[in-house]
């Protein structure tokens, strides 16, 4: 009787190109109780379609091996319930995964080459795909929170500038930073994956697609942009709290000198 492992890895087809594609979902993917427990290690894999595979992972993440459209439709909305702040429009990639045999493992022309359809292998393809589109979606998100750089900027210059437009500015900028901060925690693109340590004869095929979508380069763009909308962020709100602070001092300056005239006023009259 053929195992669990093997029975997923045999709905796929070995002798021409399996469609693949990662979707980024949302915030987070609850998997408890989405099927029976593992029989592998990684990422959860589970059949979806009449003749493919997923992989599912909990930051959001899902890749869909062997699907066709309609199939691809009918499984997400599956899983839309599991979906936590699910975005309006889910990120994707594409991928085509060929058997090579004995040939180099790797990205070519003509798609994604693994020696078979290991399981460990196919996983392995989907964490990098995974992580690669949950950058996608972090980039463009890091975009959104810079375009919201300039006007913060602007208003800053202006010595008047502030109010209610400048926290509103600061309110989006902190809830783009919480986000990132929370999830980009939650895929740990520098960790390597726990999987390689149980089939480190996957760990190349790993290395050479961690290197073709630039992952940790990527990450590492995204840390340093994170770094500096924090720093603005933070710069941001330290001048709009000296500024309340020069306003309260202030207030209290023109209440002495009131209080010094009514007193002056006081005493010239009882003269």
């Amino acid at each position: 009787m053929l195992s669990k492992t093997t029975e997923l890895t045999a709905r796929l087809p070995v002798n021409k190109p399996i469609t693949v594609r990662a979707c980024f979902l949302g915030e987070r993917l609850n998997l408890r109780d989405l099927s029976e427990p593992a029989v592998t290690l990684g990422p959860l894999t589970v059949p979806a379609g009449t003749a493919g595979m997923a992989v599912l992972f909990r930051y959001g993440a899902a890749v869909l091996f062997n699907l066709n459209e309609a199939e691809q439709k009918n499984f997400l909305k599956g899983l839309r319930q599991r979906v936590e702040n699910p975005l309006r429009r889910m990120e994707t990639e594409d991928a085509q995964l060929n058997v090579v045999g004995k040939q180099p493992e790797g990205v070519t022309p003509e798609g994604i080459g693994i020696a078979d359809l290991a399981q460990a292998r196919l996983q392995i393809v989907a964490t990098a795909l995974a992580r690669s589109v949950a950058l996608a979606h972090y980039e463009n998100t890091m975009a959104s929170a810079f375009d919201l750089i300039e006007p913060l900027a602007r208003r800053l210059e202006n010595p008047r500038g502030g109010g209610r437009r400048l926290r509103e500015l600061l309110r989006q900028i902190g809830g783009t930073l919480l986000v990132l901060h929370k999830m980009t925690g939650r895929v740990e693109i520098q960790d390597k994956p726990d999987l390689l340590w149980d089939h480190p004869e996957v760990e190349r095929l790993y290395l050479h697609l961690e290197n073709e979508y630039e992952l940790r380069e990527r990450n590492t763009v995204l840390e340093r942009k994170l770094a500096l909308i924090h720093q603005t962020a933070e710069t941001a709100a330290n001048l709009m709290q000296n500024r309340s602070m020069l306003r309260v001092e202030w207030y209290i300056v023109i209440l002495i000198v009131i209080e010094v005239f009514l007193y002056s006023y006081e005493i010239w009259f009882k003269h």
